[in-house]
């Protein structure tokens, strides 16, 4: 069973939930900073370190250094192939946010099958609606393309579901998912395609690897109805960004909610900014009410299996997870 002697924190948590992160990590020594100076110094002895931002070379570095916890989703930065090769445990808070990730999507979904940009013109001209709004239809009855069943894809199959609409999942691993109606898999060697040509919203919901950069281009965006949305909650690099453009330009698909994008901010030059069939987040989600404290439960049952000895982590980067393209 494998104890933890030194903890290093570097979180911007609240002092009350650093104390609770102490008590949880049951370490011999624990130290809370977020001074540079002092993060290298105790990284030459830390074996367990939780921190708010992504790993460095420092961290590759540290000779004790085990297990790290990233406080925050995306592990992208973090997932470099040294990360394997140095037989580093890295976790991360993917989850704590999600149900209102699916929120954000639906948000998106539920804009464009209202044309709320449409009636707030209509009502900034104080003017009674707008020609063809008679023509709207919600999303009961449509169908939606999920591309990852983490857990913000998970969670918005099952509102998507409870809405009417008819739900297509894509992910790694056969299997059923509560909220799909048909899942397409990896492991039996499926591929987006179906999903593509069939669905009215697509929402991107895969985290960002060597194997889902650009997952998709002009060939994808061609299979797409015309009519249909593409909703962007992952990473901007899941998207090839010239081919959207153009595929907007073309009147391909009818429009793009987007809230990440492959450079951040978004340069004000894009063209994205100016498409009136496009919405913009500048990835940025509501919080949930007690966002650290959901961080802090995947953490602490994280200590408890690491503890243990299990290898079995919750939201354990994996090699498959690497990704070259931002490195």
């Amino acid at each position: 069973m494998p104890n933890i002697d030194f903890a290093l924190a570097t979180v911007g948590w609240a002092p009350s939930y650093v104390e609770k992160l102490r008590d949880v990590l049951g370490a011999r020594e624990f130290v809370h900073t977020r001074d540079v100076a002092e993060i290298e110094q105790y990284l030459e002895v830390a074996d367990v370190a939780i921190v708010g931002g992504d790993l460095d070379a420092r961290f590759l570095a540290a000779p004790k250094l085990r297990w790290v916890h990233c406080d925050h989703a995306g592990l992208e930065k973090s997932a470099k192939p040294e990360v394997f090769k140095r037989g580093l445990l890295v976790t991360s808070s993917a989850g704590r946010s999600a149900p209102v990730l699916a929120e954000h999507a639906l948000f998106f979904m539920l804009a464009f099958a209202f044309q709320f940009t449409k009636f707030m013109e209509a009502q900034r001209a104080h003017q009674w609606g707008f020609p063809g709004q008679d023509q709207l239809r919600g999303l009961y009855g449509h169908t939606v393309g999920i591309l990852g069943l983490g857990n913000t894809g998970r969670e918005l199959a099952v509102r998507c579901q409870a809405l009417g609409t008819r739900v297509l999942g894509y992910r790694r691993k056969a299997g059923e998912v509560p909220g799909v109606d048909r899942l397409y898999s990896v492991e039996r060697g499926e591929t987006i395609e179906p999903i593509l040509r069939e669905s009215d919203y697509l929402a991107l919901a895969l985290p960002l690897s060597d194997q889902t950069w650009h997952i998709i281009g002009a060939e994808q965006l061609g299979m797409m109805k015309r009519s249909a949305v593409i909703v962007n909650m992952g990473r901007g690099g899941l998207i090839d960004e010239p081919a959207l453009i153009a595929a907007l330009r073309k009147g391909q698909i009818a429009g793009a909610g987007l809230d990440t994008f492959e450079r951040e901010p978004l340069p004000s030059e894009s063209p994205l900014w100016d498409f009136p069939n496009v919405l913009i987040t500048p990835h940025t989600t509501p919080q949930v009410p007690d966002r650290t404290g959901r961080s802090f439960e995947i953490i602490a049952e994280n200590a408890r299996r690491y503890r243990n000895g299990q290898i079995d982590l919750l939201n354990l980067l994996r090699p498959e997870d690497v990704y070259t393209h931002g490195h």
